[in-house]
């Protein structure tokens, strides 16, 4: 992503395209409709400039697609480059990528607002500099709807007028609801990708979307899956970045700033470094997913080719060594939603399962989404705890839904029920544990042992033995439900309990012992216990979730408050 003031570019020589031989057709062995793909999209995007860096000049800028593009060639890979409007007018990047085969290359919009296109779009540019990353300029939450119908247009017509067609993808760190639904009701987008959950970083907060993977938008809020397909913008949002499922979370917690681990090749401790590289594909490859698994690679020129190189260099050779081993399917952007359109009809029920960390580290994770909620099980050296649970209501409008943002930054939540992130501080870890009582007193309850099956009706269920012999639970995580289940010792005194740190803003309204209700920006949203009660308990300051008959369901669909 664009850090500002953590480009560490390098003056790049100035080197004209070599020819390179074109990329061979896509493999012949391609997944069929019933398989559960692993899916990578290549995905790099194009600004003309970048005002942060005098040593980053358009030359630069350029130089660095050249690069990514002989790269990709060498290992027959093809892949999708999204221009930003002012690159889009450029004469070297309308040759470089008219000279790129459409069959294994895509060429689609990346929706920042530089200069160029505010002023032709007869507007007067607010920018500090001819592209201005900040909220409320360069994206098109800082203009009103009908400003951004008039965005949508001029870059959609110069798009066709340059390359012959519209584009069929559209992408953003985020593309508000009534651009994203505009674009595709006039110009007929097919695919639309956005950025990972994140907390402050270059001031864009997002965060309890669905995770990884992708969705259907709700028509009010592009951040927020829809329950319903008359409710949703019928094109598919795939989750940029590729987070490191386990620590990309607690990173930075306690604090209001994440930091950044991900699979983007400029970042050492992530997608620039090997053993971090070949630990994210195995697991992507070999987790449980449910329906299929996804992750977009590649990144933005404005980090220069100095800066990328290493990482493209590790990335590109196992990426298309998994393709030949028919392990993993490289697509364009507009091949994955085309093929998600074809296959759902609303958003599917998916995961995200890694149960070996990288070395020198000791945890494991499992996320679950649905369209009605998400979930994420981290085990940590034998404890266990729903570290995040978050639902999903389409009814919840974005504030940018008809409103122009007029901040610097950009924020999107969805509904918290457990947020391990906000909810903690340096000293407190939230989350909602698995502990008994044991002699009088709360203990966490450890296992080793941690293990999924996915079951016929597409549920995931993850499997958790104790250390002393007690017995196993199992949790079953479905599209509506969370069920918790222990098979063994009948004294064992288990519940789930609720902790959070002293200062946390919790949502909680009122707890009763079949529900919590709760309201988040103003709206009013519950979680029942199918099985099990609720009980406020001092000892865990918000509420402890006690087994009936030793279940526990909760149930995430019905989020009604009567």
């Amino acid at each position: 992503m664009n850090k500002a003031g953590v480009f560490i570019g390098s003056l790049l020589s100035i080197v004209m395209l070599v020819s390179c031989s074109a990329p061979q057709p896509k493999e012949t062995v391609q997944a069929s409709e019933n398989d559960k793909p692993k899916i990578v999209n290549i995905i790099n995007f194009i600004r003309l400039l970048e005002p942060r860096s005098e040593e980053i000049t358009e030359d630069v800028l350029y130089q660095t697609v050249v690069k990514q593009v002989e790269m990709m060639q060498k290992y027959r890979l093809g892949g999708t480059f999204l221009l930003q409007y002012d690159a889009l007018l450029d004469s070297r990047y309308q040759t470089l990528l008219k000279s790129l085969p459409d069959s294994s290359f895509e060429i689609g919009g990346w929706f920042e607002i530089p200069q160029p296109l505010v002023e032709n779009a007869g507007m007067k540019w607010r920018g500090r500099y001819p592209w201005d990353w900040h909220a409320d300029v360069g994206f098109a939450t800082g203009y009103t709807p009908e400003e951004r119908e008039n965005l949508v247009d001029v870059y959609m017509e110069d798009f066709k007028k340059i390359l012959g067609y519209y584009p069929k993808s559209m992408g953003c760190w985020f593309i508000d609801a009534h651009s994203l639904k505009y674009m595709y009701d006039k110009y007929g987008i097919v695919a639309s990708c956005n950025c990972k959950d994140q907390v402050g970083t270059d001031g864009y907060t997002m965060w309890g979307g669905y995770w990884s993977q992708a969705y259907y938008a709700s028509a009010k809020n592009a951040y927020m899956p829809a329950q319903n397909a008359e409710n949703q913008i019928p094109v598919p949002i795939f989750r940029m970045l590729g987070s490191d499922p386990i620590h990309q979370y607690d990173n930075g917690l306690g604090t209001s700033h994440q930091g950044v681990v991900s699979l983007e090749p400029v970042y050492t401790g992530g997608g620039g470094d090997s053993t971090w590289v070949n630990w994210y594909f195995k697991h992507f490859v070999e987790g449980e997913c449910l329906e299929f698994a996804y992750v977009q690679t590649g990144q933005e020129n404005s980090f220069t080719w100095g800066s990328m190189k290493k990482g493209f260099e590790i990335q590109i050779p196992l990426i298309a060594q998994l393709r030949d081993e028919h392990k993993i399917k490289v697509e364009t952007l507009a091949e994955s939603g085309e093929w998600f359109s074809r296959k759902y009809k609303t958003t599917p029920a998916t995961s995200v399962t890694v149960l070996e960390d990288v070395p020198g580290s000791n945890q494991k994770t499992v996320w679950f989404n649905s369209r009605f909620y998400r979930a994420n099980l981290n085990w940590d050296k034998g404890t266990l705890r729903f570290r995040d649970v978050h639902l999903f209501d389409e009814n919840l409008a974005s504030k940018y839904l008809t409103e122009r943002g007029t901040s610097t930054q950009c924020i999107y939540y969805t509904l918290p029920f457990v947020d391990g992130y906000f909810w903690s501080s340096r000293k407190t870890t939230a989350g909602l544990w698995f502990k008994a009582e044991k002699d009088g007193k709360e203990i966490l309850l450890k296992g080793a042992e941690l293990s999924t099956a996915h079951s016929e009706n597409e549920t995931l269920n993850v499997v958790w033995k104790l250390d002393d012999g007690s017995g196993t639970f199992t949790i079953s995580l479905d599209e509506n439900n969370t069920k918790v289940t222990f098979d063994g010792d009948s004294d064992l005194k288990w519940y789930l309990t609720l902790d959070v740190a002293e200062n946390a803003e919790l949502p909680f309204t009122s707890v009763e012992a079949q529900n919590a209700k709760m309201n988040f920006e103003n709206i009013d949203y519950k979680v029942e216990a199918g099985r099990g009660n609720f009980v406020v308990h001092a000892a865990s300051k918000v509420f402890r979730i006690l087994p009936d008959k030793n279940e526990v369901v909760l149930n995430f669909s019905d989020r009604a408050v009567d």
